[in-house]
């Protein structure tokens, strides 16, 4: 990655809408415009997510989307979906005066990144997206069901820990009875349970940073309480709208990159895309999971965005 470096300009955007969200600018004031969306959703950004962009190149903005992060009211779930972090990017937008902006997102930050273009492909100069996920209902059930529990045996059993039997039946709706609930002590157990399962099975290999991240009290509640919170709801969107509306990015100068062994969001989501919107370039990394930060899908994010500042 690009060296560390630390933002030119932050500020806090009140939304109206009983939320404020924490945006930064990194880079160069004169560059090229760039919106990173981090994933989760719940996740909030992270100081390496700088450095992905040629800070000579690129005026990058970054912004922890609602509920998460530096933003605020921590770990909130009103007037936080789909739609109205489309709204915020729009707003962010407008706040730099930007005409056109490339689109980066990875995981979930794929999702947002799709939607967002598909509302507002004139806004996009070029888009950019990882650990492709549509927030179908087989993807769903997939990580958070059955399917990837089949590789990760010994840490499903945790994950299963705070329900009980009779209730596993619908694990998304057993969580979100918890997450929401008036229990302090049993929502954040969920919580914890909820995001180290993801914090443990996104790599290809083990990584104790990650965990400990996912684990950490505030950090787990904000990414447990959101994502169940999205994905009880299907994140607002018709089931398949992000592949059936893909015809919407003609034009739009693009990059997928997926790892093969993402357990995560599974390579036939970025398969199904590809197919979708074939303009776009296609690399699939065999040796990664699903994280930014796996060497092969390091390089072809940088490559990619070394491109597009060219």
């Amino acid at each position: 990655m690009y060296p560390p470096l630390e933002p030119f300009k932050t500020g806090m955007l009140d939304t109206g809408e009983g939320h404020t969200l924490c945006w930064e600018l990194c880079g160069n004031p004169q560059g090229q415009p760039a919106v990173f969306l981090h994933g989760g959703p719940g996740s909030g950004c992270s100081a390496d997510h700088r450095r992905l962009f040629d800070p000579e190149r690129y005026c990058v903005l970054l912004f922890d989307q609602r509920g998460c992060g530096r933003s605020t009211p921590h770990a909130s779930l009103e007037a936080n979906t789909t739609w109205h972090l489309v709204a915020d990017i729009e707003r962010l937008r407008a706040l730099l005066g930007v005409e056109r902006w490339l689109v980066f997102g990875g995981s979930w930050g794929s999702t947002l990144a799709l939607a967002y273009a598909q509302t507002h492909p004139q806004a996009v100069s070029a888009l950019i997206v990882r650990g492709i996920f549509t927030v179908r209902r087989a993807e769903l059930l997939w990580y958070y069901q059955e399917g990837a529990s089949w590789m990760f045996p010994d840490l499903w059993e945790a994950y299963l820990a705070p329900i009980p039997p009779a209730e596993r039946g619908d694990l998304i709706a057993a969580y979100r009875k918890r997450l929401v609930g008036a229990d302090p002590v049993a929502q954040l157990e969920a919580a914890k349970a909820w995001s180290l399962w993801e914090g443990q099975t996104i790599r290809l290999l083990p990584d104790a940073a990650n965990k400990a991240k996912h684990a950490g009290d505030d950090y787990a509640l904000a990414f447990a309480r959101i994502e169940n919170h999205y994905f009880v709801h299907g994140g607002w969107l018709e089931e398949g709208q992000l592949i059936r509306d893909a015809h919407k990015l003609a034009g739009i100068p693009g990059v997928i990159v997926q790892g093969r062994y993402d357990m995560a969001t599974p390579a036939k989501t970025a398969w199904d895309l590809h197919r979708a919107w074939p303009e776009a370039d296609f690399t699939l990394v065999d040796d990664a999971g699903h994280a930014f930060n796996e060497p092969g899908i390091l390089s072809a994010l940088l490559e990619a965005t070394d491109r597009f500042a060219k």
